[in-house]
């Protein structure tokens, strides 16, 4: 199926890493797999989870101001704990968190995005593979150690049956726009029984996203935390903590500074992807007010420069400007970032196009410009006048460069 317009354009989402694991702020489902915390105590703090000060509204209102077009929540984790009331397994808590997001989701105008996890380490008919280097089965854990060719196929039915049906009350009751799978690298597609469960989500949400861990079936590519060194070819997504936690961290203080989030978020969309920027709601449903700060400057800055931001492709291929760029849907305007302070001219290489204007998104001044050089079918630089200091962005300046008709870029051997 083709990918939904409304994906690529969104240009930014927020991941919700919220569950039973912000309680005591360990790591979520990976610190009791990992051994580093006890599974009973990891399960206790089932009990102690309280969504006391829980407001979607509140943090629909945030994402919203941040910019973000849609948001990710994660409705069941590896852990096997469903936000949801459900009525397939026995792991929930107790009461229904993703039904509210979704509404205030939609009253904001944001699309819907939920998290499910492929695996889960809590069924008891759910037999976990372990990668190498990793610590060795406790036997009083519920889950157990057993490859998958070995483990019981009448276990793996009733598992199948219980995730259908969990699936199925997702994309019944709640509508996503987006499924964002994960936990797929325990088993097959065949195992996984992929091509059905597409055909189930989809049943009721035809239009749905996928994102590369439904495999065969994934819409996009979701590279995590690291940001790709050369864009992938297609829709894709980087996934990012704003410090250095999915999920709430008592002792996590490490967040990434405003500029450092829009340099990522601006090389993301320069490469045409999304940044799916995580918070870690606290267990009463509060975000840290670190990361709230973050959202909102982001979102001053996005305010600020939405032109370059919104209906906009991927811009120029590494080499043609020494920062990242956006390209208008009709590819006559191209918008340059610069994150440093010019000390001199700005050079743009490889226009084949003729420039008309050049101007500081924001302010709207309109910079000097000249083509130097060329010969034959060569083109020259152009240069580009720097933006006085006033003009300048704290955190990132953008000039739209007004081309006269489409953009066409020569590469040292012909056009493209």
């Amino acid at each position: 199926m083709p990918m939904q317009p409304w994906f690529t354009d969104a240009k930014l989402g927020i991941f919700v890493h919220w569950g039973i694991y912000a309680v005591d702020g360990v790591q979520e489902s990976w610190s009791f797999y990992d051994d580093i915390v006890p599974h009973d105590r990891y399960m206790s703090q089932l009990e102690r989870f309280t969504g006391a000060k829980y407001d979607p509204r509140a943090w629909a209102d945030l994402f919203a101001r941040a910019g973000a077009k849609y948001a990710v929540l994660t409705t069941r984790h590896h852990d096997g704990v469903a936000l949801w009331d459900t009525e397939f397994g026995d792991l929930n808590l107790g009461k229904d968190y993703v039904g509210p997001y979704a509404e205030a989701l939609r009253e904001k105008g944001l699309k819907v995005g939920f998290y499910y996890s492929h695996s889960d380490w809590n069924h008891p008919d759910y037999a976990s593979t372990r990668k190498p280097g990793r610590p060795p089965e406790q036997e009083d854990n519920r889950y157990s150690e057993v490859a998958a060719e070995d483990e019981d196929l009448e276990a793996w039915e009733r598992f199948i049956a219980y995730r259908d049906g969990q699936i199925r009350e997702l994309a019944s009751r709640y509508r996503p726009d987006l499924m964002w799978f994960d936990g797929e690298w325990d088993r097959s597609e065949e195992q996984w029984r992929i091509p059905e469960l597409a055909a189930l989500i989809r049943s009721y949400v035809p239009d749905v996203v996928f994102n590369a861990r439904m495999l065969s079936e994934g819409d996009y590519a979701t590279p995590e935390q690291g940001a790709p060194i050369e864009p992938p070819d297609g829709p894709w997504e980087l996934c990012l903590t704003i410090n250095d936690s999915w999920g709430y961290q008592h002792a996590d203080h490490n967040h990434k500074s405003l500029s450092q989030l829009i340099r990522y978020f601006t090389e993301t969309i320069g490469g045409g992807g999304n940044l799916l920027l995580d918070v870690g709601p606290m267990e009463d449903g509060t975000i840290p007010q670190p990361q709230v700060e973050r959202l909102e400057g982001l979102g001053e800055w996005i305010r600020k420069h939405a032109e370059a931001v919104y209906g906009t492709v991927r811009g120029l291929p590494a080499g043609h400007h020494y920062g990242p760029s956006t390209l208008s849907a009709d590819r006559r305007t191209l918008y340059l970032t610069l994150f440093d302070i010019p000390r001199a001219e700005i050079g743009v290489r490889g226009l084949a196009t003729a420039v008309r204007k050049v101007t500081v998104l924001g302010t709207g001044t309109e910079l000097g410009h000249r083509v130097v050089g060329g010969l034959h079918e060569a083109v020259g630089v152009l240069w580009i006048d720097p933006p006085a200091r006033t003009d300048l962005d704290p955190y990132a300046t953008v000039l739209a460069v007004e081309l006269d008709g489409e953009l066409e870029l020569y590469r040292g051997s012909g056009r493209f």
